[in-house]
C-alpha cells in the first residue's frame, strides 16, 4: 500500500499512505519475543521546547539493529516527550503517524494538545522515529532525486514507457542494496515492534500504552503479538489489514482510491459555478483526463507531468479539506491554462523534498522485507493492467511506487499472523469509506484481536478519524484511555457508530483548515514525516502504497 502518515492538523492523519500485501490466509506466527537483554535505565531527556509544545523533551536511545545478536552493533532511535501533568500517572503513550516512513517525533505534541486535558494527563506521550527514519540513525535516503520531476507518465501505454518504469524501479532497488547492505535486512515490521519494547524498558515501564494510525496500526498489532503482556491500553485508528501484508493490498487500495477520485468529481461538480467544470461529474471526469494528457505532453511550470498530477490528487483521496485547493488548482488550469495554482499545489502535496525521499526508502524497505513479492514483472504487469481497466486513478502510479519490490535484493519474512486472545480490550476507529486502509481491514482486525471493539465513521472517506473534528470518534478515544472503557454494541459488524464529518465548502477569503487541510511536509508524510521543531505533516504516500 502506499505508505501512509496521516495529517495531524486537525485534518487526517499517513497519507504517506497506501501498504501492498501479500494475501496471507493463515499467516505465520511472530518469532517468540525473548527476554529484554537491556537494563532499565533512565533516558536523558533534554529540553527542546517549541513556541506550540514549551514543555517538550527529547532523547534517544540505542537498539540492536539485530535483535537476535543483542550485544552486536547498535542503532539510534529519535524520541520525544510531553510529560504527565496529573498526581495520577497512567504510563508512557506511544504514538506513531503511520508509514512506514512516518516521522512520529512531532505527533507527541500534537496528541497532547488535540486529546481533552483529562484524557492526555495522565500520560507521558511519547513520539518516536521509527529505525531508519528521521532523527533516528542511520537515516535511509536510498536515491536522491528519485522522485525529481518530470518523470515518466505512470500509465505504460508504449513498451519504452513500461520499460523506463522497471529500470528506474530497479535502480532504487540496487541503490538501497549498494548503500545499505548491512542495514536493509533489519528494516521491518517485527525488527520495529522489538524496538517499542527496548524502549518500554528504557523507559522503566512494565506496560505501555500506544496509540497508531493506518501503518502504525499493525506496527501495534505486531507488538501486541510479541509482547502481549506488556500492553495496558492500544487504540489503532485507519486500520491495516492484516491478511494483506502487502502486493494484494495495494491492489485493493487502488480500487478504493478509484471511488474516493470519483467522491472528488462529483463534489467538483456540485460545485459548478464555482469552478465551472461541468455540472455531471463524467463531464468533469474528462475534463480531469484531458488535463492529464495534456500534462503528458506539455508539463506545467517544467515540473508537474501526468506522474506529478497524480501525486498531487491523491492526498486528496485521503483528506478531503484538500478538494477545494485541488478543485481551484484544476478549474485554473482548463480554463486558460494558467498553471501557477497546480504547481503550487504539486510543491505543497505532491512533491518529495529530503524528508519525503528518506520516508520512501523506509516505506520500501520495510514493506519490501515484510512479505513476499512477485519477483515476475510480468504478474506485476497483468494485475495492473487488470486493475487500471476498473480504477484508472492512481493504479498504475502505485504500481511503480511499489515496483522496486519486484527487484529487491534482501529476502521477504513470512507475514505475522496477529491474532491475539490475550490482550486488554483494543480500540478500533475506522472510516468505511477510507481508501488508504479499507474498511474490511478493520473487520478483519477486530476478529483478529479477541475482545477488540470497533468504532465506524459512518459514511466517511477521510484516513485518520480521530483527533480531526469529530466530536463522537474523539469521545470514544479519549474515554478509552482516560479509564479503559471500550463500547459493546451489535451495530452490525461494529460496537458503535458515528455520524461523518460535512463535507468541505469551496474556499472563501477566509480558509480554515477544513477548507484548505493542514500543510503537508512529507509522502499519505506526502513527501516525508514531520520535524519535531515544525508542525506534522502527513505521510500520505506510505502506509498503503505507502504513501500511507
Amino acid at each position: 500500500m502506499r505508505a501512509t502518515a496521516v495529517s495531524l492538523c486537525g485534518a487526517a492523519v499517513l497519507v504517506t499512505g497506501l501498504v501492498a500485501a501479500v494475501p496471507s490466509a493463515a499467516g505465520t506466527t511472530a518469532p517468540a519475543a525473548p527476554r529484554a537483554a537491556h537494563t532499565p535505565h533512565h533516558l536523558a531527556w533534554k529540553k527542546c521546547a517549541t513556541k506550540d509544545h514549551p514543555t517538550l523533551q527529547c532523547a534517544s536511545v540505542q537498539v540492536p539493529l539485530d535483535h537476535d545478536r543483542p550485544h552486536g552493533r547498535k542503532i539510534t532511535l529519535a524520541l520525544s516527550r510531553i510529560p504527565h501533568t496529573a498526581k495520577h500517572y497512567r504510563g508512557p503513550l506511544l504514538v506513531n503517524p503511520g508509514g512506514p516512513g512516518g516521522s512520529g517525533l512531532a505527533m507527541a505534541g500534537f496528541v497532547a494538545d488535540a486529546l481533552p486535558k483529562k484524557a492526555a494527563a495522565g500520560y507521558d506521550v511519547i513520539g518516536f522515529d521509527p529505525r531508519g527514519v528521521g532523527r533516528s540513525k542511520p537515516a535511509l535516503n536510498c536515491r536522491p532525486g528519485h522522485f525529481a520531476p518530470v518523470r515518466p507518465a505512470s500509465v505504460p501505454y508504449t513498451p519504452s514507457l513500461e520499460k523506463a518504469g522497471v529500470d528506474r524501479a530497479r535502480a532504487f532497488a540496487q541503490a538501497c542494496a549498494t548503500k545499505y547492505a548491512d542495514v536493509l535486512p533489519f528494516i521491518d515490521t517485527v525488527s520495529a515492534a522489538r524496538d517499542l519494547d527496548v524502549v518500554r524498558t528504557r523507559l522503566g515501564a512494565r506496560r505501555i500504552s500506544y496509540f497508531g494510525y493506518s501503518y502504525g496500526t499493525y506496527l501495534g498489532a505486531v507488538y501486541a503479538k510479541l509482547f502481549p503482556d506488556r500492553v495496558r491500553r492500544m487504540a489503532l485508528d485507519s486500520v491495516v489489514d492484516p491478511h494483506q501484508v502487502w502486493y494484494d493490498a495495494n491492489l485493493t487500495q487502488d480500487h478504493a482510491f478509484e471511488a474516493r477520485h470519483q467522491a472528488f468529481l462529483a463534489w467538483t461538480a456540485k460545485h459548478h459555478a464555482k469552478y465551472r467544470l461541468g455540472s455531471d461529474p463524467a463531464r468533469v471526469q474528462a475534463r480531469w483526463n484531458a488535463v492529464r494528457a495534456a500534462l503528458t505532453h506539455s508539463p506545467a511550470g517544467k515540473k508537474v507531468g501526468a506522474a506529478e498530477l497524480e501525486d498531487t490528487f491523491l492526498p486528496g483521496g485521503y483528506f478531503d479539506g484538500y478538494w477545494p485547493m485541488l478543485a481551484e488548482a484544476f478549474s485554473a488550469y482548463a480554463h486558460g491554462g494558467k498553471t501557477a495554482p497546480l504547481v503550487r499545489a504539486y510543491e505543497r502535496l505532491g512533491a518529495q523534498d529530503a524528508a519525503g525521499e528518506n520516508s520512501y526508502s523506509v516505506y520500501a524497505a520495510v514493506n519490501c522485507r515484510d512479505a513476499g513479492w512477485p519477483r515476475d514483472w510480468a504478474r506485476w504487469s497483468r494485475d495492473n493492467w487488470r486493475v487500471h481497466a476498473k480504477s484508472p486513478f492512481m493504479t498504475w502510479n502505485n504500481a511503480w511506487y511499489n515496483a522496486p519490490c519486484a527487484f529487491w535484493q534482501v529476502p521477504s519474512r513470512d507475514p505475522v499472523d496477529v491474532s491475539n486472545p490475550d490482550l486488554p480490550p483494543v480500540l478500533l476507529l475506522q472510516a468505511t469509506d477510507d481508501a488508504a486502509t479499507p474498511y474490511g481491514g478493520a473487520v478483519t482486525m477486530h476478529h483478529k484481536l479477541r475482545g477488540s471493539s470497533l468504532v465506524v465513521e459512518q459514511g466517511g472517506g477521510n484516513h485518520g478519524v480521530t483527533l480531526s473534528g469529530n466530536a463522537c470518534l474523539d469521545r470514544h478515544l479519549a474515554r478509552y484511555l482516560t479509564s479503559g472503557e471500550v463500547p459493546r454494541g451489535s451495530a452490525g459488524e461494529a460496537d458503535a457508530v458515528c455520524e461523518r464529518l460535512p463535507e468541505p465548502k469551496p474556499r472563501s477569503a477566509a480558509r480554515g483548515v477544513r477548507d484548505g487541510g493542514p500543510a503537508v511536509s512529507g509522502g499519505p508524510a506526502v513527501s516525508g514525516g514531520p520535524d519535531v521543531t515544525g508542525s506534522p505533516g502527513a505521510d500520505l504516500h506510505g502506509m498503503m502504497g505507502s504513501r500511507g
